[in-house]
């Protein structure tokens, strides 16, 4: 998979391509869906498969203040996309320019002019340019005029609901984890390398490797975890991911504690899996009591995994 950053880093081989175009925060079974229609038009095409996605999102871009919890950063997306199969991938940043401009002018000047594309795949309520007047009628209309086709995909759905991003933002913020999973089709993750944390977890017995987590974090709490080093190797653990009010608070970390592994961590590369929310975050009246706590976490995590079958390493 090539990763294509700003228009100006188009080249010739790029062009003529299927392309789809979105956030895809969270890659959920919707999304899945999607490149699978893309990837298959493609290959009837004999044409490359091209995802376009906004750096920032363009809901962060515009919230500003009151942004919304991001569920995967720009790299896990790149890793998912290579999993799935995709050829090409544009990151454009989302700034002034690209948000001012017209439905119709980011149709001329990327879609056509910049990548000359053979067909788009987009999702059934895909919307953009300036005021997100921009809308399947219009891509169908500029196709007809352009020479390449549009197709839309049908919307996907899990009990009869449709799946989102927005509905596993939902599920994540209320530590549904089981649901999470079936939105996504695999356990929720959160990737990243190991930073230097204060020590104070060493010091109370409980020894964690810490990643840092966006503000505000998609989850939030206490839970079981599977984690994998980047060696491939694999660890039950319990984590806690949030502010650590009880020591203080400051940046927003997720804090893994390892069940069965001695070693050093730091600099290495962590892809954490949430598997069931033990508790919510919350503040203790004493290191005593928040070691406790910690202690009788750690046996509800090993009860957890025990009922699942799953060794510690």
């Amino acid at each position: 998979m090539e990763c294509i950053r700003g228009l100006y880093n188009v080249h010739p081989r790029h062009c003529g391509a299927v392309v789809t175009i979105g956030n895809f925060d969270g890659f959920h079974q919707g999304h899945r869906q999607l490149v699978g229609l893309l990837k298959a038009r493609a290959r009837e095409c004999g044409a490359p498969s091209l995802l376009m996605l906004f750096e920032p999102q363009p809901q962060e871009y515009f919230a500003r203040a009151t942004v919304r919890p991001r569920l995967m950063r720009l790299s896990a997306k790149l890793r998912a996309f290579r999993d799935a199969g995709i050829d090409l991938v544009m990151v454009l940043r989302f700034d002034e320019l690209l948000a001012d401009l017209s439905a119709i002018d980011f149709v001329e000047n990327v879609v056509v002019g910049a990548l000359r594309v053979r067909g788009l795949v987009i999702g059934d309520d895909f919307r953009f340019g300036a005021g997100r007047t921009g809308d399947f009628a219009l891509l169908k209309d500029a196709g007809r005029r352009h020479g390449f086709f549009v197709e839309s995909t049908a919307t996907f759905t899990e009990t009869g609901q449709r799946v989102s991003s927005t509905r596993l933002r939902e599920a994540l913020a209320r530590g549904d984890m089981p649901e999470a999973e079936r939105l996504i089709g695999e356990p929720y993750g959160w990737q990243g390398r190991v930073v230097a944390g204060d020590a104070r977890g060493r010091l109370l017995g409980f020894p964690t490797a810490n990643i840092l987590m966006p503000d505000p974090p998609a989850v939030s709490g206490v839970f079981a975890v599977v984690a994998r080093t980047d060696d491939g190797r694999e660890y039950a653990g319990v984590a806690n991911a949030g502010r650590r009010p009880t020591v203080g608070g400051g940046r927003v970390l997720l804090e893994v504690h390892l069940l069965d592994f001695a070693g050093d961590l730091y600099g290495r590369r962590l892809d954490v899996r949430f598997l069931e929310r033990l508790r919510e975050e919350r503040k203790f009246p004493s290191l005593a009591a928040l070691a406790a706590q910690i202690d009788q976490d750690r046996v509800s995590a090993q009860s957890f995994f025990a009922k699942r079958g799953i060794r510690g390493s």
